[in-house]
Order: structure tokens, then C-alpha cells, then sequence
């Protein structure tokens, strides 16, 4: 009976050890997974804070854009000739900055950046400026205000930047924001885009819509159809809305680090009584795009990163981290 007593206290304290060996054994797992995710965090840091990350960023597109043959032009009549990209590069003449604005990619808080930045407004806030206030072409200068000697001028000397998104994440905001959200400010898209897009891309339409109950399928389905045709501001490729294989741009912020690339921006021109506000829903459009993509096919799929190819490669994004795949 002794004997059977020590056996049985020498096999408790033997599953006891080993359940120390595994607790540890966890302990160092998720530690150095842990430190090792501070390391890489830090090292973004680092490289955000040296400048080092948009040089890389410059470099990455001057080569893309050599690779696709859509190298710097001296063409200048033609890109004079772009009505649309005249509208969107903003001047600030005060410090000396050009600001290409591309919707869903934080520019009505940029705009609002500016008008602050070019003296249209007298406050420091810059949420308090009223987003219609900001969108009013009237709040700001941009190139089409300016003649052509003075483009080029301007073009030449002055420092020039835009910010860029995975081009999926900005087509699902523009959507949800555009067509599926209630709010009165999308009534114009949903009772004109959004009644067409349901008369011609539903199978079963009905008279009764408001147009305000496109579904994302719908929506992309009008897309896939609609390459040719010259898309709304919101959704169309970045490569035209700002033509940046043929502007020389010094700085490209993208959405992912937007607190910390527009920072280092008003830091970089002297700009110290005013920061870029803090979002914390940034993170939204991203997480839920797995469930919007997952109603679509792999055809459609593939229509639409064959819309927005140049834009992923120019900015280096990819559907491997969003979908888990990747398209071509």
C-alpha cells in the first residue's frame, strides 16, 4: 500500500513537471513572438521617422513606372489637357505645396489641413471646419485656377504630394459611403447611379426603389461593365486622378500610417501649431472586406484588379494580405 502511495505521488509530480515544461514553453513562444513584433513595429518606426520609408516608396514607383513605360512625359500640353487633374492638385502657395486629393483616402481632413495651412480660414482646429465647407471648390486654389506658364512653374518648384490606399478598401468605402449608407449628402449617387445600377444589374428590378439598396455585387458588376467609360471621382484609379508616373512627386502618404505620414509632412515644411487629426476608424473599410469580396466571384474578382492593376503595382499592394489570395 506505501509502495502504491509513493508511485502515485511520484507519477503526479512527473505530470506536474510537465506541465511547468509547457507553461514555460508557451511563456517563451508568445514572449518572443511578442518582442519580436515590438522589434518590427519599432523598425517601421524608425523608418518612418528617418524618411527612409518614403524614399523607399518613390523609388518603388519610379521603377514601376519606368517598368511599364509610363515614365515622366514632356509632354506638358497633354497633361494641361487633363480637365480632371487640374481640379485635384490643391496649391498652397504660402508654403509652397501641391496636394493631388484623391477621395476615401483622407482628404477632407487634408482639405481642411489646407484651408488652414493657406489662411481660407482663421481657426487652428481642423475638425472644425464643416466638411461641406472643405469640399466647396470655391475654399481652395488648385492648378486650374493658375495659367499654363504658371502651372509649369508651380509643377516644377513646388513640393508635391498625395496620399494612396489599397485600391479595394477605397472602391468598399466609396460604396458603403456612396450607396449604401443613408445619409443625405448620398442621395444624389443613390437616386441617379443607384437607380441605374438597379434597373440595369438587377435581375429582378422593382419601380419602388429609392436606389438606396444597390448591393455590392450590383455595384461592381456596373463597374466591371463601365471600364471604358469615364469613372466618378471616388472610385477612379489613382494613376489618373493624379498621373503619377508623369508628375514627379516628392512624397507619398499612404492611409495605412496616415497619422504619421501627414505629421511628417507639416513637420517637413516648417508646420509645428497644427497636427493631423487622430481617427480611430480608419481600421473599418479593411476589416470588413473579406465579407463584401466573399459575395463576389473570382471572375469579378479579377475584372476589378484588372481596373485597378497599375494602382496596386504603383503603390505596392497586393490581395494576398486583404483576401488571403492573390489575382493574376
Amino acid at each position: 500500500m506505501f509502495n502504491l502511495r509513493i508511485l502515485k505521488l511520484f507519477f503526479v509530480l512527473i505530470l506536474f513537471g510537465i506541465a511547468l515544461v509547457i507553461v514555460f514553453l508557451l511563456f517563451f513562444v508568445n514572449k518572443s513572438t511578442h518582442l519580436r513584433d515590438i522589434g518590427t513595429q519599432e523598425e517601421v518606426n524608425k523608418k518612418l521617422l528617418s524618411g527612409s520609408v518614403y524614399i523607399e516608396r518613390l523609388e518603388h514607383l519610379n521603377q514601376m513606372c519606368s517598368h511599364l513605360n509610363h515614365s515622366e512625359t514632356d509632354n506638358f500640353n497633354t497633361l494641361m489637357e487633363n480637365r480632371d487633374l487640374l481640379d485635384h492638385i490643391m496649391v498652397d502657395s504660402k508654403h509652397q505645396l501641391l496636394y493631388c486629393y484623391v477621395p476615401k483616402v483622407a482628404c477632407t481632413n487634408w482639405k481642411r489641413l489646407f484651408m488652414i495651412l493657406t489662411g481660407a480660414t482663421n481657426t487652428t482646429n481642423v475638425l472644425s471646419i464643416p466638411a461641406m465647407r472643405a469640399h466647396n471648390r470655391l475654399s481652395l486654389l488648385t492648378l486650374s485656377n493658375f495659367t499654363y506658364s504658371e502651372i509649369e512653374h508651380l509643377l516644377r518648384t513646388y513640393t508635391k504630394f498625395l496620399f494612396v490606399r489599397h485600391p479595394f478598401e477605397r472602391l468598399l468605402s466609396a460604396f458603403r459611403n456612396k450607396l449604401e449608407y443613408k445619409y443625405n449628402r448620398s442621395m444624389y449617387f443613390q437616386t441617379r447611379l443607384g437607380k441605374y445600377i438597379i434597373k440595369n444589374y438587377r435581375t429582378k428590378p422593382y419601380n419602388a426603389s429609392n436606389g438606396d439598396d444597390v448591393t455590392f455585387a450590383e455595384f461592381t458588376a456596373y463597374l466591371a461593365e463601365s471600364e471604358s467609360q469615364v469613372f466618378n471621382e471616388h472610385w477612379k484609379p489613382i494613376k489618373h486622378l493624379c498621373e503619377p508616373c508623369h508628375i514627379k512627386y516628392n512624397f507619398i502618404g499612404k492611409y495605412e500610417t496616415l497619422l504619421s505620414d501627414s505629421n511628417f509632412i507639416l513637420k517637413s515644411i516648417g508646420v509645428s501649431d497644427v497636427r493631423f487629426p487622430f481617427n480611430v476608424k480608419t481600421a473599418s473599410t479593411s476589416n470588413k472586406l473579406k465579407k463584401y469580396f466573399s459575395m463576389l466571384s473570382p471572375s469579378r474578382i479579377k475584372q476589378l484588379y484588372n481596373i485597378y492593376e497599375i494602382d496596386f503595382k504603383l503603390f505596392q499592394y497586393n490581395l494576398q494580405d486583404l483576401l488571403g489570395y492573390e489575382v493574376g
